[in-house]
């Protein structure tokens, strides 16, 4: 959610109407105060909605309240509605307050919805997008509050190269599954500001460190076992429900196979567990969680233009033209 104190630095009751609207539609509150009572009531993780029209505002006195809120750490907001006597310092605003500057009723609604996205902690753990980049030879990771980077190839020891068939992204947005021509499966971590699992993929120009971590046959293999016998189920039952011979299904519970996340998807389903709790990265370094993980299983939502990791879609799973660039889509 937003910062839990957002305060309306105005005098002009329909102008408190207007924003508590806006806000309340986000299910936010706000405070109100006077516009001179800016710099006593304003802290830091704060949002400070600023009224321009207040008649003690000139250019100095507005890019010094919108300063002072930016340099001690709260979210300045500047709404220009109905006035235009600030056109001369109107960039500098828009760059004091990353954008956050209303000059119709139409911007409030764009802020407000600005302000409740960046309000959420969450969103610089996420992935917007993630993609083969143009130049083929590193990824395109874009987060959720708008950091992005060029992630290096290879991705760990197991990357051999080799093209990549496919990009799945987890229920949270917070990992994402790389397959690659060469049958190498890697999950890829959104930071998450705790310690590197190594190996670390460092992003290009260091705006975030990612984490990869290769996904074993032996290991899913284990995983997919511990799931269907904590479901209950015998690999000959498996094997009606998904259409795979059960000598196959049996050579992938013992490592000697590792199967495509096509395979992985059809057989989680058929267990009944997203493909998520099989290539969870605390699922598979903690054996005991296995029939903990078969009784939490509840698909999550997907995102608009995403692929479930329950599910594979030919626009995102199957090889393209080179140069190959098999995405996630934007949330």
């Amino acid at each position: 959610m937003v910062s839990p104190s957002v305060r309306l630095f105005t005098e002009s009751r329909a102008f408190e109407s207007t924003w508590r609207a806006a806000l309340s539609e986000l299910g936010l509150d706000a405070e109100l105060a006077a516009p001179e009572t800016l710099t006593d009531l304003l802290g830091a993780d704060m949002t400070a909605v600023i009224d321009a029209s207040w008649s003690g505002f000139d250019e100095d006195e507005l890019l010094a309240a919108a300063g002072f809120a930016r340099a001690l750490g709260a979210v300045p907001v500047v709404a220009l509605e109905g006035s235009t006597a600030f056109g001369a310092i109107a960039e500098l605003l828009e760059e004091l307050t990353g954008g956050l500057v209303a000059r119709t009723a139409d911007d409030v609604v764009r802020v407000v919805a600005a302000l409740a996205r960046r309000g959420d902690p969450s969103r610089a753990r996420r992935f917007e997008y993630l993609t083969v980049a143009p130049r083929g030879t590193e990824l395109l990771a874009i987060l959720g509050d708008g950091r992005a980077a060029l992630v290096q190839r290879p991705l760990g020891e197991s990357d051999d190269g080799s093209d990549v068939l496919g990009i799945t992204l987890a229920e949270d947005a917070e990992s994402a599954t790389v397959e690659l021509s060469g049958g190498a499966i890697i999950l890829v971590r959104a930071p998450s500001g705790q310690p590197a699992v190594a190996p670390a993929v460092r992003a290009a120009a260091s705006s975030f460190v990612l984490d990869a971590l290769t996904l074993d046959g032996v290991t899913l293999g284990a995983r997919l076992r511990a799931l269907r016998v904590a479901a209950g189920l015998t690999q000959a039952e498996l094997a009606r429900r998904t259409g795979i011979h059960r000598p196959n299904i049996a050579r992938v519970e013992a490592g000697r196979h590792t199967p495509s996340l096509e395979t992985l998807s059809r057989l989680a389903n058929a267990i009944g567990v997203p493909t998520k709790r099989v290539l969870e990265v605390d699922q598979l370094a903690d054996g005991s969680s296995e029939a903990r993980a078969s009784s939490e299983s509840s698909p999550g939502a997907t995102a608009p233009g995403l692929t479930s990791p329950g599910s594979t879609s030919p626009g995102t799973m199957a090889p393209s033209a080179a140069p190959a660039r098999p995405r996630i889509g934007t949330k």
